[in-house]
């Protein structure tokens, strides 16, 4: 009989990944299968530190989620059915899980267990314009990533910052900007609630003299009325990001999008519950971008289909498997700062899965 197999699986970046609230040298992750030969296949993402089901009982929730799906499948019914979306609401408050089964759903209901939509992106008809991202670390890596992604063609550049002093992250962000104008290379930024509320104005006015696009998250997640504030008075739009975390249920994401009024929103699928809850951040009426979390390949690609279901006017935050050794050999290929499905690339998993 058809059973859902969790292998627990470690991916280790090529170096170590620096954000300004701490530095990873490797990522958990769960792959999900159904079936053998394979009819499914899903990634839960469990960010460690950053996820709002990142608890002593996960793996416990997780195998008791996954024999109730194997349950629903073996009664192979169709895509849109209630008893699926019971299951999926009753795991609103682990939102990796939650995308887990909803991949491994969708992937059971195509006729590919890669395939969760049928759109020109999988068919490998049309990419989808992505942002090149810059990891922390010490001045000249940071310098020397940013030359490679615009050789590689990238026109829209997205920097973590908040690890270093910031003269010296606005100095490398200058000498860009002089090389580079608004309208030839858009610029992000990602703070990850770097900065202290009550001095954070001065920074928003000096990457605001820079032409900056938007600043993700420029402080600590949970403080609304101050990020209402900044967002009200900020020079350069203001993105969520880990604000977004741990709201669980429709009247809480309107709630805070309504208090704070952001200029963006950022959806990260694996840490907000999955395609479901991004529609509903949608709905909301704010702009948005799509980014990954530093899923494998796996979870990149159900990432990347949702993302092609949709009208993209702006560039998403899509194609972080390179950062590892041991990732999935897959199809998705990054060219002239598109990411792409390609159909004559084969998919390699390791035999653990």
């Amino acid at each position: 009989m058809n059973v859902i197999q969790i292998h627990p699986y470690t991916l280790v970046f090529k170096r170590p990944a620096q954000t300004s609230r701490n530095t990873m040298t490797e990522k958990k992750c769960y792959v999900l299968t159904y079936g053998s030969p394979l009819k499914a296949i899903a990634e839960c993402n469990l960010f460690e530190g950053l996820s709002a089901d990142d608890r002593s009982d996960y793996p416990d929730r997780l195998k008791e989620a996954c024999l109730k799906l194997e349950r629903l499948l073996q009664l192979e019914l169709p895509l849109e059915d209630e008893r699926f979306n019971e299951l999926l609401s009753s795991y609103v408050e682990l939102p990796s899980i939650q995308f887990g089964l909803e991949q491994l759903w969708y992937s059971f209901h195509s006729d590919n267990p890669f395939k969760m939509f049928s759109t020109p992106f999988f068919n490998g008809q049309k990419g989808i314009e992505i942002n090149g991202l810059v990891w922390m670390g010490d001045l000249p890596f940071m310098q020397a990533q940013i030359d490679d992604l615009l050789k590689r063609g990238f026109n829209c550049i997205k920097l973590k910052i908040g690890a270093h002093r910031f003269n010296d992250e606005y100095t490398l962000l200058k000498g860009l900007r002089e090389k580079y104008s608004a309208e030839v290379l858009e610029l992000r930024v990602d703070a990850n609630g770097a900065y202290a509320p009550d001095k954070v104005h001065k920074i928003l006015e000096q990457l605001a003299s820079l032409e900056i696009h938007s600043i993700e998250q420029p402080i600590k997640a949970g403080q609304w009325d101050e990020m209402a504030q900044l967002c009200e008075h900020s020079p350069l739009p203001i993105a969520l990001d880990e604000e977004l975390i741990g709201l669980f249920n429709d009247k809480e994401k309107q709630r805070c999008i309504s208090h704070i009024r952001p200029h963006y929103l950022i959806l990260k699928p694996a840490l907000i519950g999955g395609f479901k809850a991004c529609d509903a951040f949608m709905e909301l009426n704010t702009p948005w971008w799509i980014t990954s979390a530093l899923e494998s390949n796996i979870g990149l690609n159900a990432i990347a289909q949702y993302t092609s279901t949709k009208a993209l006017p702006r560039p998403q935050g899509l194609g972080t498997g390179s950062l590892f050794t041991n990732n999935f050999a897959s199809p998705l290929s990054i060219e002239e700062a598109r990411l792409y499905y390609n159909k004559e690339l084969p998919w390699i998993l390791n035999t653990n899965t």
